[in-house]
């Protein structure tokens, strides 16, 4: 037979198999490390180009490589399994076929520890942040190339660098946040390997941008004040209240406001009774 079963619809040649074998010399873990790296590399390929993640090329080529050697895999299959008398796998099925080249590249990655679904994961990402923070292009170029080349997702990576953009440089560059939504629409629309250019310029940018955490530790004191409050939270002001109907006119909902745009409102308030003159903010320095 052909094909070695792994689990529905993945399967590795036998060409592939004798040469794992031979290239990693009876090191169990080796093996079973580089044949993983090769199926979830596999997996990800083809999920991501099922769902127009990859770029143009990347998808003709998946295209052309389906339609020249699925014909012949399936003739390949079918004959030898009818002489071993066996069933022959439906290969019009989604299926992913791993060979010797795939073997090579898992081979190469097989000495980046990155588990996508583990702590790995995480720690890079927490890596990247903070290097992002400490306005570190260098450390961050590192820990965004150990991710992509990790195979982590490029959505996922892009989506942190947005947080990155409110969080850590919020006020002190309006255009960060802009620059970060348009490189998580970059890596959507053109997909790997080519977003990674949308990631590195993104990344670089927020490092060497001015930080200012000024809103997000606002916001964060904010929330505090509301959680550590004892009793019942205070009611909206009456003069801030929405009157949308004749009774709440009636009952004082809106009465009293200063229309700022064309009226001294200064010394109107907007915090609830009893946190009057509050101020969640405090000067921070901005790099």
């Amino acid at each position: 037979m052909n094909y070695f079963f792994l689990r529905p619809r993945k399967f590795i040649t036998k060409d592939a198999v004798k040469y794992l074998a031979n290239l990693c010399d009876g090191d169990a873990r080796s093996s079973l490390n580089t044949l993983q790296n090769a199926i979830e590399s596999r997996l990800a390929f083809y999920k991501a180009a099922r769902h127009g993640n990859y770029g143009k090329e990347s998808r003709q080529m998946l295209a052309e490589k389906t339609a020249v050697s699925q014909k012949k895999r399936k003739s390949d299959v079918a004959g030898e399994n009818e002489m071993a008398g066996e069933k022959t796998p439906d290969m019009g099925e989604e299926y992913v076929v791993v060979d010797v080249e795939h073997v090579k590249e898992g081979l190469q990655r097989s000495h980046i520890n990155y588990d996508r679904a583990g702590d790995e994961h995480y720690h890079c990402a927490s890596a990247l942040q903070k290097s992002i923070r400490g306005s570190d292009p260098n450390g961050a170029l590192y820990w965004l190339a150990r991710m992509t080349l990790g195979g982590e997702d490029p959505l996922f990576i892009a989506r942190r660098l947005v947080v990155c953009a409110s969080e850590d440089i919020g006020l002190a560059d309006p255009q960060a946040l802009p620059l970060a939504v348009a490189t998580y629409q970059a890596c959507h629309f053109i997909g790997r390997p080519e977003c990674e250019i949308n990631l590195c310029h993104c990344t670089v940018y927020l490092a060497k941008a001015p930080k200012s955490n000024e809103a997000y530790a606002a916001y964060a004191k904010a929330k505090q004040s509301i959680q550590n409050h004892q009793g019942p939270l205070p009611g909206v002001p009456l003069h801030l209240r929405n009157a949308s109907t004749k009774l709440m006119k009636d009952l004082g909902y809106g009465k009293g406001y200063l229309y700022s745009h064309n009226q001294d409102s200064s010394r109107q308030t907007y915090l609830p009774e009893g946190l009057e003159g509050a101020n969640f903010f405090e000067k921070k320095h901005v790099k």
